[in-house]
């Protein structure tokens, strides 16, 4: 079995030269590091990581948290491109990453289950926030991040979701639409920011929005927000524009129009919110609000590592990640 002490043999320099490079400190040049990282390869150099984790009294492994209700895993559009991002970032860093469930694990509980892994800190996502054993996780000592979720005391990154709405409502405002309806996901703390900015919004633009327009359907949930939007296309006064909680949502509202005869964007226009793949590939593409899933993955990866690595001096705060309006057909022009 090649050894550092091999490979510094091979390149000619000192064995704590060899380990510096091959876990990627920066005081050694960046030419000297590649080429020590050369030859480990060349020589077929595995790094051992039980030897690892006894001298750096790390595992390198993180665990992930994440609990879909909708039961939709890793093929949930906008947490899966987050979960990548993320993934991809503390790899680079050389971390591995573990998924959190507490069951049959002997009924341990979040924290437990952490404890058991050995993890060195942990990122959560989707999850019920408010679940004890997920207050247990936060309360310990255990390096953490959330995402789209604040806690005191925690590195949270989040989602610009009061900015996000407030450019998709300023947006359809801005192409004559004044009776706007907003079906919005279950209740949870992106939508309580995302409704009170909606609110906040409409305000300020002057814009009346009379209690029949708000509807609820779970994120997600295709035949929820068809519903919703048919009791919205029956009002007597109906809307012109229709927002929806996700652009998969979103799919439910557009067969529901199409269901009643009427077109997008000629007889009411629409608009999403995530800009996933899918709302590209529509016709009329869908307008929505895209958030940034790669600096939200990223970022979390980010501060999560120089949490572990460096504790002392990384700072508790709360990161929000902006996003933007995709302009896609289905917001139609209203002529004045």
């Amino acid at each position: 079995m090649v050894s550092m002490k091999d490979i510094a043999a091979a390149c000619g320099v000192s064995v704590a030269t060899v380990s510096k490079a091959l876990n990627d400190h920066s005081d050694i040049g960046e030419e000297t590091k590649q080429h020590i990282k050369e030859v480990a390869r060349d020589m077929g150099y595995s790094p051992n990581s039980l030897a690892r984790a006894l001298k750096t009294n790390r595992t390198y492994n993180i665990g992930v948290l994440f609990v879909d209700e909708a039961q939709s895993g890793l093929t949930h559009d906008y947490f899966s491109q987050v979960l990548d991002s993320f993934k991809r970032t503390v790899e680079e860093k050389g971390y591995d990453i573990t998924f959190i469930n507490n069951k049959g694990r002997n009924h341990l509980s979040y924290l437990e289950h952490c404890r058991y892994r050995g993890f060195d800190g942990v990122m959560i996502a989707c999850v019920d926030f408010y679940d004890p054993q997920v207050i247990e996780l936060v309360r310990s000592n255990l390096p953490l991040v959330t995402i789209d979720h604040v806690f005191n005391s925690r590195i949270s990154v989040m989602s610009d979701n009061v900015g996000g709405m407030q450019q998709l409502l300023e947006y359809v405002y801005s192409q004559g639409h004044r009776r706007i309806a907003y079906i919005h996901g279950a209740d949870s703390a992106v939508t309580r920011e995302r409704l009170a900015s909606f609110y906040h919004t409409a305000e300020k633009l002057g814009l009346e929005v009379p209690d029949e327009y708000i509807k609820e359907a779970p994120y997600r949930d295709s035949w929820g927000t068809g519903e919703r939007t048919k009791e919205l296309l029956k009002l007597k006064v109906p809307p012109t524009c229709i927002l929806y909680p996700d652009d998969f949502a979103s799919l439910g509202g557009l067969n529901a129009i199409a269901e009643l005869g009427l077109r997008v964007p000629e007889d009411i226009s629409v608009a999403g919110y995530d800009g996933i793949r899918i709302s590209r590939h529509l016709s009329p593409k869908l307008t929505t609000l895209k958030q940034d899933t790669k600096s939200i993955g990223s970022k979390a990866g980010e501060k999560l590592i120089s949490l572990i690595e460096h504790p002392k001096s990384t700072l508790i705060e709360q990161i929000v990640i902006k996003g933007g309006v995709y302009a896609g057909g289905t917001v139609g022009q209203i002529l004045k």
